[in-house]
């Protein structure tokens, strides 16, 4: 056998480039894979085709025999829990802050409060250019919490009945000193007789190192044993690999000392994932039942669902209704009258959450560099939880902004704003604001079907009562003066449709199926083009749609 042999080389490609690079991985044939790629990479790969060659000259292989082949098999799709959409604004809203505050790096999570789906993941990380990409999962990376850890501490105290929220707590007004050493609040008060959910709201170091020590000094175990209740000793379990083992001290360790247990309690001296923070959070959105967060819906072979994931439970309780209740108070309370409340005051939803601020060192920066990481935790809306969101940015030694509320906060918010706006439903206690007015504009739109029917659905355009628009494969929108009607768009193969109106994808379809060329120039629907309707087509012209 002799002449020309095909060789077909599989490539990976991305098209949306930045968003959840780090999370849907890397394949890569000289180096290991990350990311989901690596996770589930027995599914993806396929098989490798074999076939039985003989070498001649020149170090060319030919093929022997045909019935030596062994055929590839392609391999097959997985169905992540990432929303495009969710993705974007989480991705956006975090780039916008690096950016502002010339940050080190940064994670945003977005996890659906009732199943634990991981509905955005973005990473961002400081390159050597100062530019900033995915460069690593930051969302599994152990770090100290700071503040927003402060939910497990008032928790173990409530759980065990040492106090309620009207507990009196003498704050010092931000400074105590215990085991040797003193602990600072991280914004300066003047406050010192408070209660409990005070001392929460405004996030005071000291308070949580009171009640630390008052209750759980002489039995640190106990406290200990919450927090393996939580999770927090132990991995999440994601789908993902490259988890970091999040570090807890236990009494008899060579790492416990008398200062442990103080500065652990607002979340120094040990280190979990930015994703275990969400877990807990996501709990007590979730009526106390932790879920396992999890990337993946299913594995599809040729359109066929193969293996379908669900949502699974971790934990049924992790704490008592009572406790539960209490912890919600206070999480709102932060939002309403703590350390969030300048952020959601013109809100359009109730928020609960947890600002946090820390001071870390780790290898690269000591203390006296002044990095501080600073993070916003939390679930909205308050009343009916549909999403958690955690977001954790380490900011640039001597940064002028690294409190919690004013660098991590505001991305929570523009993500949470935007998630309210395109996916939360209506509830019985928050209704939309309606329209009193018609709108008098007037608009032209056109599209496939059952696009324009989608609209027409949720925004009632117009009253579809003939079934040739109804059953029309394209349909066009007017708005005039005397109202809004839907006519049906009549193209056929032997001349330019009408494209007036179309969007960029519905139009390039059109013009492609026909055997025409686009070129386009601005942004939005078609204004103009540059070859006029119903006249002839010639295969291979090029026609040129102005956008606008």
């Amino acid at each position: 056998k002799s002449g020309f042999i095909a060789e077909d080389k599989s490539i990976r490609l991305n098209p949306y480039q930045l968003l959840a690079y780090r999370t849907i991985g890397l394949d890569r044939e000289n180096a290991q894979k990350v990311g989901l790629e690596q996770q589930y990479d027995a599914y993806l790969k396929g098989t490798t085709g074999k076939r039985l060659v003989r070498s001649i000259g020149g170090g060319v292989s030919v093929p022997v025999d045909e019935s030596y082949e062994i055929e590839p098999e392609n391999g097959k799709d997985i169905i992540t829990t990432l929303d495009i959409h969710i993705q974007e604004i989480s991705e956006n809203a975090l780039m916008k802050m690096m950016l502002q505050n010339q940050a080190e790096y940064g994670c945003a999570i977005v996890m659906e409060v009732k199943t634990g789906k991981i509905k955005a993941i973005a990473n961002l990380g400081r390159r050597n250019d100062s530019a900033y990409w995915e460069n690593l999962n930051y969302a599994l990376s152990p770090t100290e919490p700071g503040s927003t850890f402060k939910l497990a501490t008032i928790m173990a105290v409530l759980e065990d009945k040492k106090a309620t929220l009207n507990t009196p707590v003498n704050l010092e007004g931000g400074t105590w000193k215990v085991a040797n050493r003193t602990v600072y609040d991280s914004e300066t008060h003047g406050r010192y007789d408070v209660t409990l959910q005070q001392a929460f709201e405004l996030s005071s170091n000291v308070g949580m190192a009171k009640l630390a020590m008052s209750y759980y000094s002489a039995t640190p175990s106990k406290f200990l044993k919450h927090l393996e209740t939580l999770g927090v000793t132990d991995k999440t379990g994601i789908d993902l690999a490259g988890e970091g083992k999040p570090i807890v001290y236990k009494p008899g360790s060579k790492y416990w000392s008398n200062a442990t247990l103080p500065w652990m309690s607002f979340g120094y001296g040990l280190a979990i994932t930015p994703l275990r923070t969400a877990m807990l959070y996501n709990a007590v959105a979730n009526k106390g039942v932790m879920m396992k967060p999890y990337l993946v819906n299913s594995v599809v072979e040729d359109g066929t669902i193969i293996k379908q994931f669900v949502p699974q439970v971790v934990n049924e309780r992790i704490c008592s209704e009572t406790t539960l209740k209490q912890l919600k108070v206070c999480l709102e309370g932060v939002c309403i009258n703590g350390t969030a409340k300048r952020l959601f005051e013109n809100a359009a939803y109730k928020a609960a959450g947890k600002t946090g601020t820390a001071l870390v060192a780790d290898g690269k920066f000591t203390y006296a560099d002044k990095v501080y990481q600073s993070s916003f935790a939390g679930y909205f809306p308050a009343e009916n939880p549909q999403y958690t969101i955690v977001v954790i940015i380490r900011n640039k030694p001597h940064a002028a902004r690294f409190y919690g509320a004013d660098v991590a906060g505001p991305v929570w918010k523009e993500i949470a704003d935007r998630l309210y706006t395109l996916h939360v439903r209506e509830s019985a206690t928050k209704q939309y604001a309606s329209l009193t007015a018609n709108d008098s504009t007037p608009f032209t739109y056109a599209g496939a079907e059952q696009d324009v029917a989608y609209l027409n659905k949720h925004l009632q355009l117009y009253k579809n009562n003939t079934t040739s628009v109804q059953y029309a494969e394209w349909l066009q929108v007017q708005k005039q003066q005397g109202g809004v009607a839907a006519s049906l768009l009549k193209y056929n193969e032997a001349t330019v449709p009408n494209l007036i109106g179309l969007g960029l994808k519905d139009a390039t379809y059109l013009c492609e199926n026909l055997g025409m060329q686009v070129q386009v120039r601005g942004k939005g629907k078609v204004k103009e083009q540059s070859i006029a309707a119903g006249a002839t087509i010639q295969k291979g012209t090029t026609i040129t749609l102005i956008l606008n």
